[in-house]
């Protein structure tokens, strides 16, 4: 999959599998991992600058596996950017559909 379209979904991915349970961030990246292509690497920086945003707060939760781990919780200001950021993506995605449908010539 190309790669900018991974950049610029993968913030949405992670706010809505945040907004219904605590994960950590190695969850995180293997249930975006089941439905799109993405590097551990790329998740971490992105935890890291929203959180700093604030949409995130964190607590750490020992594991029987090992280490503790760090969870990340949606704060009240992360859930009101999800909602905007989930009807922005329904605009755009629904205009690039459109596109497509018209600029396809079906054979």
């Amino acid at each position: 999959m190309n790669v900018q379209f991974k950049k610029g979904v993968l913030e949405l991915c992670v706010l809505v599998l945040l907004d219904k349970k605590d994960r950590y961030g190695y969850e995180l990246v293997q249930k975006i991992s089941d439905q799109i292509e993405i590097s551990e690497g790329s998740v971490y920086p992105l935890l890291r600058r929203l959180t700093k945003e604030e949409y995130f707060t964190t607590y750490l939760q020992e594991s029987s596996e090992g280490p503790s781990r760090k969870y990340y919780r949606l704060t009240d200001k992360g859930r009101k950017y999800l909602h905007d950021l989930v009807g922005e993506w329904k605009e755009f995605s629904e205009g690039v559909n459109q596109l497509i449908k018209e600029g396809i010539s079906h054979e």
